[in-house]
Order: C-alpha cells, then structure tokens, then sequence
C-alpha cells in the first residue's frame, strides 16, 4: 500500500518561509518524479514545484521560481521542500504527489494559512 506522508504547513506569516516534508511508503520512491500542488477552493490543483526521479530535473511555478528549492533523499524516501518571501495569496492545501509512468499517488493534503 502506497502512502505519501506530509509534514509542515500550518500558520505562517507574509514574508516568512514555507517548509514542507513529505515521507513516501510502498513504492520505488527513487524512479518517482515527486511534486507539491496546491489547491484553493474553487479552483484545480496546480503545480507548485517537482523533481524528478533518477536525477531528474526540477521544475518550478513561474511565481516560485527565484523563491522555491526542493530537494530529495532518496536513501529516506523523502522530499522536502522550501519556498521563502511567502505571500498571503499562497494559502491552500498543499497536496504532496508522486508520478512514474501511469502510477500517480497524492497525500491527503496538508493546510498553509499565510496571515499575520
């Protein structure tokens, strides 16, 4: 059984940095592209950056980009994530997603409320 863990998020303040982990179980992590996405109600889950597997590239949202590093431990089965300068239209539910070939998984989602 494939699980994706999520940790961080919660409460963070404009201006401040955003530190998300996510923790994979029951799949060959390291052949899998992992990404975070957010969702806002009302609107689809977009992308909000990804690595790929097998030393795959890194790819971010074109708002991230400058902001955002992530980075994978594949001995751990763990990626995490930071974005900095955190603005107050970034809340959502961050969602942690894993993709190799037409095998795709999601975590449950994790909530980041970015207010002062």
């Amino acid at each position: 059984q494939v699980q994706l863990v999520e940790s961080g998020g919660g409460l963070v303040q404009p201006g401040d940095s955003l530190r998300l982990s996510c923790t994979a179980s029951g799949l060959l992590f390291r052949f899998y592209t992992m990404g975070w996405y957010r969702q806002t109600p009302g609107k689809e889950r977009e992308l909000v950056a990804e690595i790929g597997g097998l030393g795959g590239p890194e790819k971010f949202a074109g708002s991230v980009e400058g902001r955002g590093a992530i980075s994978r431990d594949d001995s751990k089965n763990r990626m995490d994530f930071v974005m900095n300068n955190i603005e107050s239209g970034e809340s959502g539910v961050y969602y942690c997603h894993a993709i190799y070939g037409s095998s795709e998984y999601w975590g449950q989602g994790t909530q980041v409320t970015v207010s002062s």
